[in-house]
């Protein structure tokens, strides 16, 4: 882009000013794609090469999306994570890396200084505006490099089809689905190990294991007998504590939902959804790591900071006959961010 030099230039008079000498804009060096038209051609051809690594990589993605289901395993998960992602970065990172390409080798790079002037919107401004740009044009060559420009249109212009299909996963609104969960009444309260445990792996947890200060994350002991784990490991998922009966602000119609300091709230944050898993001893406050929506255990998971705009939903438990932290009922709310059930909050209430 041309614009005005000071006269401290290359080859012009050096200014002083505050006692200090301009010393003027240093040599400009040409490289070899501006000397070497076979240097510029092949510059021009490793750009255009980026753009269509740029492609390959948005196809990969789509490919991979089918290719690789996710599944109720922890590898198949990996496999999706691992595809998909390579697509998208490959995707990215081929425009990214051709752009600057083409800034460093094609783009004229001679240093120059604008003058400073007054921001308007006259006609002369707006043609002189006209001018620059079809001067930006001209320089940056993508006019006359059809090679270079028809590859980057076509790698812009399919970028955003691996975001139109990930659309696809979102689904419709869950409805009545958050209203219901795997809890009800006689479930055991089970560690959560990780991804969907094996049947051997399940680990009830008896009511002599809380001791105060300790939280557990829990599911329920039924999780592998649903037809879809993992979603319903999202709704069911829930954070136990043991708190000093004393300071517990329990309501009057909540007294029997908890054994002696022991309450049970849904880990999902009623914010967007993220897994609330901070739990501060000392206060007794839950965090949302996703936007620190903050949650008061004393009282019922009141809200006391953050965006999220109502409690936690508790989880009524109980002790059966052998010890073991039971459910009583499932959750007596839907669980989970709370734009998600207004269209059937009153259908349900």
């Amino acid at each position: 882009m041309t614009s005005i030099q000071h006269s401290g230039g290359p080859g012009g008079q050096l200014e002083e000013m505050n006692g200090f000498q301009n010393p003027g804009l240093p040599e400009h060096k040409p490289r070899i794609t501006d000397s070497s038209p076979a240097a510029e051609r092949l510059a021009e051809r490793q750009i255009a090469a980026w753009f269509i690594v740029s492609m390959i990589g948005t196809i990969w993605f789509i490919v991979a999306y089918f290719l690789f289901p996710v599944g109720d395993s922890g590898a198949l998960v990996r496999a999706h994570t691992a595809a998909v992602g390579l697509g998208a970065t490959v995707a990215l990172a081929g425009i990214g890396i051709g752009i600057v390409l083409w800034a460093k080798n094609l783009v004229p790079d001679a240093e120059v200084v604008e003058e400073r002037h007054e921001i308007g919107g006259s006609e002369e401004d707006q043609a002189i505006a006209l001018e620059i740009l079809n001067q930006a044009k001209d320089e940056s060559g993508i006019a006359r490099r059809s090679l270079i420009r028809n590859t980057l249109i076509a790698a812009v212009a399919i970028a955003p089809l691996p975001a139109i299909l990930v659309f696809r996963d979102l689904g419709p609104l869950p409805g009545d689905k958050l209203f219901t969960t795997l809890w009800g009444e006689g479930v055991k309260l089970c560690k959560d190990i990780g991804m969907i445990p094996e049947e051997n792996q399940i680990e009830p947890i008896r009511a002599s294991d809380v001791t105060i200060g300790s939280v557990f994350h829990v599911i329920p002991e039924n999780i592998r007998d649903s037809g879809h784990p993992l979603d319903e490991k999202a709704k069911a998922a829930v954070l136990l504590m043991r708190i000093d009966p004393s300071e517990l602000n329990t309501d009057p119609d909540r007294e029997d939902w908890g054994v002696d300091g022991i309450v049970a709230y849904s880990k999902v944050c009623t914010h967007v959804g993220c897994p609330v898993a901070l739990y501060e001893h000392q206060t007794h406050h839950l965090l949302c790591p996703c936007h620190q929506s903050t949650f008061d255990v004393t009282n019922h998971c009141k809200v006391i900071f953050g965006p999220a705009k109502r409690p936690l939903p508790q989880l009524p438990i109980t002790v059966d006959s052998e010890g073991y932290l039971v459910a009583q009922s499932d959750f007596r709310e839907p669980v989970g961010p709370t734009f998600w059930e207004i269209n059937t909050r009153e259908t349900n209430a």
